[in-house]
């Protein structure tokens, strides 16, 4: 016996399809649950309006939710709302008056007659759970409520349609209605609070036939509609495979800061992730943009993704901006609220594949913690982890950095305990020479690389970075501690 083959109907909804497993199985019948204002009625127009034509046309069911010239005021104001389609190509139907007669039987014959008089390729019924409410507050007996579900759902799938119920469902796990049973898929919607914040999630909760992305998903409403963002995840050997460098053999990246590429042993290895650290002011922003200008002195195109400050604040740096000017670095706007890590991704990932970027900034971990929504910041450490294994499994060069209080007589690298996820550690620090706080720099890792020891001062000037003296060649001054040690007269004397 032949294999059946199965259509994919691309839905129009972008990242949805990747999660659904390609697409929505031609002629299934679909639940679309979640709870109120979660986006359903959304998510149902985005698709009927992408796959809806005169050769293709949908029939749309309202019930007891918003009356069609309600709910359509507001859904033409999405860019996907297409004026010419409407009575040509898809046709709305109000089945109010029928229901509130309390005659599901009546409801049953009309929906029937409808779909074999308008002959649809897709066909849409909201609220469907307005129907089990209305029945309840009829006083209908359950066993009737119970046949007129069954009969709804078992009709819908013997239509040669892709049909969808849309209904207010809490936690789909937790409901026994039999369209649950009945149904080929489920995508179920939320929206969660926690203290200020809102982040919507998506999930596939089953799709028949067809390998769909488990798991939460974030999705974000706008003006084009719903766009989802399927979370990240960490395959087998992503990240052994991005972690697995042969860092002696592997070509290196040109810093763009005169000695600091013979402290990193030669530069950082290609695909590397560099995180530098260090109080506020001590030059990690600056050290960022030179790297990336060295990049596009060699060719190498580069994105920073900036959470500390807004893209004005940003472009503040005369040679940041004429990098961006000249289309050869692409800045990520983060200032938005309730951020997730999973938006954040996405948008580094699209920016990385248009412009084929080389180098990417990460400016900082503290404010990216900052400005992710509750659920995400509570587990930045797992968070981070899944955003640089795909990243460095792209082959791009990261660079992040992260703001350290300085206490002077102790050493971190990460406040987030991650540190790890790093192959290599450069940290900046104040010291005091003097009476004037100098700042120092140090390689504290680079994996798999032979890479210098010492602490060397720097200076930030109008040419950028400039790498000079070597801490432990200075009189008075010890590596084990940054700061002077008074001299035998107990005076302060440092020196060059």
């Amino acid at each position: 016996m032949p294999k059946v083959k199965i259509r994919r109907l691309q839905t129009g909804v972008p990242g949805l399809d990747n999660l659904l497993g390609g697409g929505l199985p031609e002629f299934s019948f679909n639940l679309i649950a979640g709870t109120p204002g979660s986006g359903k009625t959304t998510l149902a127009h985005q698709i009927m309006f992408s796959l809806a034509s005169p050769t293709n046309r949908a029939l749309f069911f309202t019930v007891l939710g918003e009356p069609a010239l309600k709910m359509l005021r507001y859904q033409q104001q999405f860019s996907f709302f297409d004026f010419d389609k409407i009575s040509t190509s898809i046709r709305f139907v109000n089945l109010s008056s029928d229901l509130l007669e309390g005659d599901f039987d009546r409801v049953m014959s009309r929906i029937a007659q409808e779909v074999k008089d308008f002959s649809p390729s897709l066909v849409f019924v909201d609220s469907f759970r307005s129907v089990v409410q209305a029945g309840k507050k009829l006083e209908q007996s359950g066993s009737e409520l119970q046949r007129f579900v069954q009969q709804l759902g078992m009709q819908m799938t013997s239509w040669q349609a892709t049909t969808f119920l849309m209904g207010e469902y809490l936690l789909p796990e937790a409901e026994s209605s039999p369209v649950f049973t009945v149904a080929d898929g489920i995508v179920w919607l939320a929206q969660n609070m926690q203290r200020n914040s809102m982040v919507r999630k998506i999930q596939v909760v089953k799709m028949r036939g067809q390998a769909q992305v488990p798991g939460l998903h974030t999705f974000r409403i706008d003006q084009d509609g719903i766009r989802v963002f399927p979370r990240a995840i960490v395959k087998d050997g992503t990240w052994a495979a991005s972690t697995s460098k042969t860092s002696i053999q592997a070509a290196r990246v040109p810093m763009g800061v005169p000695g600091l590429d013979e402290m990193l042993g030669g530069g950082l290895p290609a695909g590397y992730s560099m995180l530098v650290v260090g109080p506020s002011g001590s030059g990690k922003t600056v050290l960022s943009t030179e790297y990336l200008a060295e990049g596009v002195r060699r060719g190498e195109p580069g994105v920073i993704a900036a959470f500390e400050k807004s893209p004005s604040q940003l472009l503040g740096n005369p040679k940041l901006y004429w990098l961006v000017e000249a289309g050869q670095v692409g800045v990520i706007d983060t200032r938005s609220l309730d951020l997730s890590i999973d938006e954040t991704l996405h948008n580094l990932i699209e920016m990385i594949n248009r412009m084929k970027a080389k180098r990417v900034v990460i400016d900082s971990l503290s404010g990216f913690e900052l400005a992710l929504a509750p659920e995400f910041s509570e587990d930045f450490r797992g968070t981070l982890y899944r955003m640089i294994a795909e990243l460095t499994s792209m082959g791009v060069t990261i660079l992040m950095t992260s703001e350290l209080e300085d206490r002077y007589t102790d050493l971190r690298f990460s406040p987030y305990g991650s540190a790890f996820l790093a192959d290599a550690i450069a940290v900046q620090r104040y010291i005091e020479i003097e009476g004037q706080f100098k700042r120092a720099m140090s390689v504290i890792k680079v994996r798999g690389s032979a890479h210098s020891k010492d602490i060397r001062l720097f200076d930030i000037t109008q040419d950028g970075i400039i790498i000079g003296e070597i801490l432990s060649e200075m009189t008075g001054i010890t590596t084990g501690n940054p700061s002077v040690t008074p001299a035998p007269n107990g005076s302060n004397k440092g020196g060059r």
